[in-house]
């Protein structure tokens, strides 16, 4: 789109990014299936390699219809640029690997992905990277866990499993005054209902595979730049203020300023690490984003209903969605979310372990998946598989104890999902 008015989300998640084909004049962007691109001349080939011109070399760095991609989610989240790769859990690596040294670590927040605190705790310790652990609602603990070693703070914005809902701009701030920055998993809110930049991040990821996609057909990640840190402004961060050898000297944030972060996701991220995403995996994520509001208000409506009909339910121990008055996190909803507190949380069911897993069993409408996000409405038991690695106070850290099951609740009509749910749970508790 071209500069000039300022546009509203709903017109953005439909046109940012896009033109009609040049060639065609086909107005859905095309699936650009190919490895390669013909370079005009030697002289335009040595220009992009050397990173004097921006353009299409080979598809494991980028491609026209994941560029689309990357612009629209950018545009949506108000950053700078944004680099697309093959998963969340390739995104999260991807924002990590220009920050990090053997020896640095990371300060985490306690209410995270299973998967993403097994890839924290255990995984990047191959790199030589660690990662210490903090519950996020105490700020001096976050402010005592960062060190000289420090190189980044990550956390969600509405937290899977539970939908804790995170004080994103007070994190921020703790992270501005240690000089680093921010790295925000905006999977679960997705940009219609929180904008973490807008609150002091400096990076946000996704796995678009969720919310973004919508309907459980690829899987994606992408991490955005809010083009707003100074990455020279000390010596933390060398690969991006320093000359990068393998660009004859470069300097990425002298060079490219604002996108700084972006081009080295690009140039050496996807060039090194090879965490590609598939043209036809973009093309599907595109075509969810052109429905993202419209599907995100039903997902909050439906959920509301839900957890408040789960919530006076006596099977039913406790919920956890934010978007409840009795939740701790109600007062941060109008503040960080105010569209609404998403469409994830947990519920804890009489009669623990057992009874949650004939839950999951005796659902009709509700699929058992390892997956969220999707139009339909999904069901975990995080215990047993998510969070399966986990050490039992991981598990109770994270939301996602022995008799507690996460929903994503869809767009199907909400009585449905009650009555499939009153069903269930009458063959839990015989």
């Amino acid at each position: 789109m071209t500069d000039g008015p300022s546009y509203g989300f709903d017109t953005l998640q439909i046109h940012a990014g896009a033109r009609p084909d040049p060639a065609t004049g086909a107005r859905q962007t095309p699936i650009y299936q190919t490895t390669a691109y013909v370079f005009r001349d030697a002289e335009h080939a040595a220009a992009l390699f050397n990173l004097q011109e921006v353009g299409y070399i080979y598809s494991r760095l980028t491609n026209p219809t994941v560029a689309v991609l990357q612009e629209r989610i950018a545009t949506l989240e108000g950053g700078a640029g944004a680099v697309c790769c093959s998963s969340g859990h390739a995104a999260q690596i991807m924002a990590l690997f220009p920050l990090m040294q053997p020896g640095k670590n990371i300060v985490a927040s306690t209410r995270l992905y299973g998967g993403t605190v097994t890839q924290f705790s255990q995984t990047i310790k191959r790199f030589g990277w660690s990662a210490k652990f903090v519950d996020f609602d105490d700020l001096d603990a976050v402010k005592a866990a960062i060190d000289d070693d420090t190189r980044a703070v990550f956390g969600e914005a509405i937290a899977n499993p539970g939908g804790y809902i995170m004080d994103v701009r007070a994190v921020a701030d703790v992270a501005d005054a240690a000089g680093i920055p921010l790295i925000i998993d905006n999977t679960s809110a997705t940009p219609y209902l929180h904008r973490p930049i807008e609150h002091g991040a400096t990076l946000v990821v996704h796995s678009t595979t969720k919310f973004l996609t919508g309907n459980g057909t690829v899987t994606g990640g992408c991490v955005v730049d809010s083009g707003k840190f100074d990455w020279s402004a000390n010596d933390k961060f060398p690969s991006l203020s320093q000359p990068e050898p393998a660009y004859h000297g470069l300097k990425f944030h002298e060079t490219f300023g604002p996108l700084a972060f972006t081009f080295h996701g690009i140039a050496i991220g996807l060039r090194d690490l090879g965490m590609t995403m598939n043209p036809q995996a973009a093309h599907y994520t595109l075509m969810g984003i052109e429905t993202l509001s419209l599907r995100m208000q039903r997902h909050v409506e439906n959920a509301v209903e839900v957890a408040t009909w789960l919530e006076n339910d006596p099977r039913v121990d406790f919920v956890t969605y934010a978007g409840l008055e009795s939740s701790p996190y109600f007062g941060r909803v109008a503040q960080v979310c105010p569209k609404g507190a998403g469409a994830l949380f947990t519920f804890a069911v009489k009669g623990g372990y057992d009874a949650c897993m004939k839950l999951v069993d005796s659902l009709e409408i509700f699929s058992h998946v390892a997956n969220l996000g999707d139009t339909r409405s999904l069901i975990i038991h995080s215990a047993s598989t998510t969070h399966r690695q986990l050490t039992p106070e991981q598990q109770e850290a994270a939301g996602a104890a022995p008799n507690v099951v996460r929903v994503s609740i869809g767009t199907e009509d909400a009585q449905d999902l009650i009555a499939d749910l009153d069903r269930a749970l009458s063959a839990a508790t015989a």
